[in-house]
């Protein structure tokens, strides 16, 4: 079993493991289920879900059938755009709790900034923060307006912005990570590997021949190196093992370099850019 230490501390004390599985697009049942019985044997203690992937059972199941400790395992879980509201996004979580099995998750996040209702889903987490139903709270997808919203409004600082980050678009988001690096709020990556679509780019490949690595390890350690918790994807047991094989090299000044000047403002999914 692959040893994986790294951690840092978010902005309220709470430790969170600095890799990470993500689940999304694994189907709900038993690739959802199998993919996260092979993260955590492999040393994985951190598993991304949300209520709109429809696996958050698939992950209790697994986390159940593992035998690992709950106390070992950082879980989190995201509120969806329609359940929006404080009311509703209390509801919302109490259900992905009864969907994963769990009294609380580690981190409970509001998945888009969706227009309207934001501010009053940003106090229910607020809320579900001193029920202790979530260890921590933070939000998805905030460029620097959606952010100025939330700082300007609530009474905690979120703990985490997931955004996605890659080399393809740092420097497309590089107000939003200095606004986040000012105010204490941790840089979580998702689709850190591009969704594959870059993973022959020949530059990313020459760095990855000079370490005698894969693409996607490269991509991996870039996040790493920026301080950026990072939740590549994969229901593959090699993949996942291999993903997760990433604390033994370095990249340098030069190799750091080289990657950032490939932004391209690639944005595989949603941008929210493109939110109100």
């Amino acid at each position: 079993m692959l040893t994986i230490h790294s951690t840092m501390s978010l902005n309220n004390g709470v430790e969170i493991p600095r890799l990470g599985l993500g689940v999304y697009q694994s189907d709900p049942g038993d690739e959802t289920r199998r993919a996260v019985l092979h993260a955590l044997d492999a040393g994985y203690r951190h598993i991304d879900t949300a209520a709109a992937y429809r696996n958050e059972e698939s992950v209790g199941a697994a986390l159940a059938e593992s035998g690992v400790p709950r106390a070992d395992v950082f879980i989190t879980t995201k509120l969806w755009n329609q359940d929006h509201g404080y009311e509703a996004a209390l509801a919302a979580l109490d259900r992905s709790l009864d969907r994963l099995g769990l009294d609380t998750v580690d981190l409970y996040i509001i998945h888009w900034p969706v227009e309207g209702h934001r501010l009053d889903s940003w106090r229910a987490l607020e809320h579900a923060l001193e029920l202790g139903k979530a260890r921590s709270i933070g939000v998805s997808n905030y460029l620097v307006r959606h952010l100025d919203e939330v700082l300007d409004e609530g009474t905690v600082v979120p703990a985490v912005n997931q955004i996605e980050l890659s080399p393809y678009i740092f420097e497309t988001r590089r107000d939003t990570v200095e606004l986040c690096r000012s105010r204490g709020i941790a840089l979580e990556a998702y689709s850190p590997l591009t969704k594959a679509r870059k993973l022959d780019d020949p530059p990313l490949v020459a760095i990855a021949e000079k370490h005698g690595r894969t693409t996607a390890q490269i991509l991996i350690r870039w996040a790493l190196r920026k301080d950026f918790i990072v939740i590549p994807k994969s229901v593959h047991a090699d993949r996942i093992r291999e993903n997760a094989n990433v604390f033994d090299f370095e990249l340098d000044d030069e190799d750091m370099a080289a990657l950032d000047a490939l932004d391209e403002g690639l944005a595989t999914g949603w941008d929210p850019a493109d939110a109100p």
